[in-house]
């Protein structure tokens, strides 16, 4: 280590005496050569770790400071000054402003004295307050509402007269509408600005204590939201400001306080109004709890039921309902009380003197309150009741005149019948004790003719009234149209032109195959009828597949029909004569030229058949009939090409069988126990089902049970049947009815052994329906 030239006593004696500040010496290459008291305690490192070391240990190497430059510098210039950072024992920095002077002895250049004093706080300070400046700046330039800094004037009394901008922000302008405001007067800028500011920023300037207000600025104006804070010395009277302009909001608030009382005044006016519907009102008025506890009631109670306020006011709602509305009516509260609404809902209130008024209300709930409005429809409810007797009354006479209409031509045709019947046997007997029997065939012949066209007139009542005994089965339409074309053309004449045409594939339909030809067979009739001078009758036949908008027109069911349509070029018929057409006994033909039973026969077979008839006409265009029925699946009903077997059986064939027959009508059961005796049964006889009943219990085997349908005594066949079928469930039978399937089908459809024949009957039709009964290979259709 070097020796120094100036003693050590007198170095540390200065570098001792010099405590507020850090000092060092180095020789003239930067060695440290002294280290002051000072120095250890700013820097951290004692002296005898910084003796010998070079100066640059203090300077951080991030700092790319060289020293030989600094001391070249320094002995250039004489001494530098400089404000740099240092680096500290403990690895901190310290900012440090500092001389580096150089050190002579005797004119030569001995080394360096370098003195630190710390500006660490003061750099941090300056700092802080540059970026405290900043962003003070920054607000200051960027926030929307208006910033000022002024200094009041006051006159020599004392009061507040003006005051001069000093700063204004950006937005000041915007705000005020002010431009260059800064180091001008106020009074200069708005000569007719208010007084009130000026004493308001006067107090706030003398009191030195801030203040927030609103107020409006006629000069500018505007109305302001502004806070006020005295700033700077006292003695400065300055005021800061930050204030926005709330013109629109005052606006808004006055417009909402306008429409406020304009509000007021309408519900005013409206409550007004209401109160004179509710005095002046008809209908009554009602304010009541959910549990019917009344809360309120206009005067048209007392005007419609007699009961007083005072009196409603203490009561229940339901106290004063008919008795027979009170459910209906807890029903309609239930929905009230759900938050429903309910209107038209109609009940019966007690008057005072015990009468009672139908009340058409409506109502809602709010708040668990029912409000109601109530009309008194007693009056539309009499003329209701009257309106309904009368048409009551109406129906009975129109059923009635149709009930006339159909048995007066009943008698007409019924008498005709039974006069060829009655004369005819008159003249058998007569001939017959005159002894004359050359002739008795052709009165038979008579006989047998009228008691024909007698039962075909029945089947065509039953047949328009749905009611006929049908045997439908699975038919080609196509094939019967064409099986029945020869017959059909015979029966139109030669002045009529028929043609077909029949769609390929037609579906199968379940019908009577004979219903559907007689049917046809009227329609042509009535065509041919329809054209006197000839003209042409066409028939065709298709598939539909009938929607749900058409088969609401048409009053059937949506699905897959045969549509079979008869046409003529006739004389056609009018709309009311179209509205007619089906209606028993109505015919437009000279007296004694038709029965006006063919359409009401055919209307009644397709309706039984689940299918339905329209009629399109109009006089001069010709006539179309449409026929719908309904498809069936093959595997429905399987095609049959006949009625089971038809030979009569062989007399003596049944011998030793017992026949039961039951029939209340005497003749009856005559006819078919002399037919049965003839064909070799045994017969056992019964008026009704308990009679048969006691038969079956007499012991006495039988072998088949044939029965009428409708029997006396509170048993039909059908219940016969089956009550005798649970003794002999082998038993065979066979019903006799002139009326309907209904009642045979009642119980279910047909089983294996159960045969129907229909009234009238000849000896060969009974025959044939007790041998496919006692047909082995008989197997009975169930699909009807």
């Amino acid at each position: 280590m070097r020796s120094h030239p100036i003693s050590s006593q007198q170095v540390q004696a200065i570098f001792e005496a010099a405590s507020d500040c850090a000092m060092l010496t180095t020789d003239a290459e930067g060695v440290v050569t002294a280290w002051s008291v000072g120095a250890e305690e700013l820097f951290g490192w004692a002296a005898e770790d910084m003796l010998g070391q070079s100066f640059s240990k203090l300077i951080p190497e991030q700092d790319d400071v060289h020293l030989l430059s600094l001391l070249q510098s320094a002995l250039a210039n004489g001494a530098t000054r400089h404000e740099r950072w240092y680096q500290c024992a403990d690895g901190s920095r310290l900012r440090c402003r500092g001389t580096l002077t150089p050190l002579r002895l005797e004119g030569s250049h001995v080394g360096f004295l370098k003195i630190f004093r710390d500006r660490t706080a003061e750099d941090r300070a300056a700092r802080e307050l540059a970026e405290s400046d900043q962003r003070y700046r920054t607000l200051f330039s960027s926030i929307d509402a208006g910033f000022c800094i002024f200094e009041m004037k006051y006159d020599q009394q004392g009061q507040p007269v003006d005051y001069r901008f000093i700063e204004t922000n950006p937005a000041f302008e915007r705000q005020t509408g002010l431009v260059d405001a800064v180091g001008k007067w106020m009074r200069d800028l708005a000569p007719v600005h208010e007084q009130h500011w000026f004493d308001i920023y006067g107090e706030v300037a003398t009191s030195r204590r801030p203040v927030r207000f609103e107020n409006h600025a006629r000069a500018l104006d505007r109305w302001y939201e502004v806070q006020a804070m005295p700033i700077g010395e006292p003695s400065e009277l300055r005021v800061a400001a930050l204030f926005n302009d709330v013109s629109a909001r005052r606006s808004a608030e006055s417009a909402l306080q306008a429409l406020t009382n304009s509000l007021r005044e309408e519900v005013a006016t409206r409550t007004k109004d209401r109160n004179q519907l509710w005095d002046l009102s008809s209908d009554i008025m009602l304010r009541c709890c959910l549990d019917g506890d009344i809360i309120a009631v206009n005067p048209a109670w007392e005007q419609l039921l007699g009961w007083s306020e005072a009196q409603l006011l203490t009561a229940n709602i339901l106290d004063l309902i008919h008795p027979a509305d009170l459910s209906s009516t807890g029903k309609a509260i239930e929905r009230l009380s759900g938050g429903e609404s309910v209107v038209r809902f109609e009940n019966r209130y007690r008057r005072e003197d015990g009468s009672y008024r139908w009340i058409n209300w409506s109502a809602r709930s709010a708040e668990q309150v029912i409000n109601a409005v109530g009309r008194d429809i007693t009056a539309e409810k009499e003329q209701a009741d009257a309106l309904a007797r009368a048409e009551a009354q109406l129906r009975q006479s129109q059923k009635m005149e149709a009930v006339g209409q159909l048995t007066g031509g009943l008698a007409h045709d019924f008498n005709n019948l039974l006069t060829g019947i009655s004369g005819s046997l008159e003249l058998l007997e007569k001939r017959i004790g005159q002894g004359r029997v050359e002739s008795l065939s052709s009165y038979l012949d008579v006989a047998q003719t009228a008691t024909r066209r007698a039962a075909a007139l029945t089947h065509r009542l039953l047949a328009f009234s749905r009611r006929q005994t049908l045997d439908p089965m699975a038919t080609d339409v196509g094939e019967l149209i064409n099986d029945l074309y020869q017959l059909l053309s015979r029966t139109v004449g030669p002045s009529v032109r028929l043609q077909t045409t029949l769609s390929p594939g037609l579906w199968p339909t379940l019908v009577d195959r004979n219903q559907l030809e007689n049917a046809l067979l009227n329609l042509g009739i009535n065509a041919r009828d329809a054209m006197p001078d000839g003209g042409t009758l066409t028939i065709t036949s298709s598939n539909r597949e009938v929607t749900d908008d058409d088969a609401l027109m048409l009053d059937i069911k949506a699905g897959a029909y045969v549509v079979i349509c008869v046409a003529d070029t006739g004389v056609g018929m009018s709309q009311g004569v179209v509205a007619q057409a089906f209606d028993p006994f109505f015919t437009t033909k000279p007296l004694g030229m038709g029965t006006g039973l063919g359409l009401s026969m055919v209307y009644g077979f397709t309706r039984q058949s689940g299918g339905q008839v329209s009629i399109q006409s109009e006089p001069g265009q010709g006539t179309r009939i449409s026929l719908y029925l309904p498809r069936v699946a093959m595997t429905t009903a399987p095609a049959r090409s006949g009625n089971g077997p038809q030979a009569a059986l062989p007399a003596g064939e049944a011998a030793g069988e017992t026949v039961l027959v039951v029939d209340d009508e005497p003749a009856i059961r005559m006819l078919v126990v002399e037919i049965l005796e003839e064909l070799g049964y045994q017969v056992l006889q019964a008026a009704d089902g308990h009679g048969a009943l006691q038969a079956f219990e007499s012991g006495e085997p039988v072998s088949l049970l044939i029965t009428d349908v409708g029997l006396p005594g509170g048993m039909n066949g059908r219940q016969l049947a089956d009550a005798a079928r649970q003794r002999d469930p082998h038993l065979r039978v066979l019903f006799i009815t002139g009326y309907a399937e209904t009642v045979v089908m009642g119980n279910g459809p047909l089983e294996f052994g159960m045969r129907i024949v229909t009234k009238p009957f000849s000896i060969e039709t009974l025959a044939a329906r007790i041998a496919e009964l006692r047909s082995e290979a008989y197997r009975p259709s169930v699909a009807r």
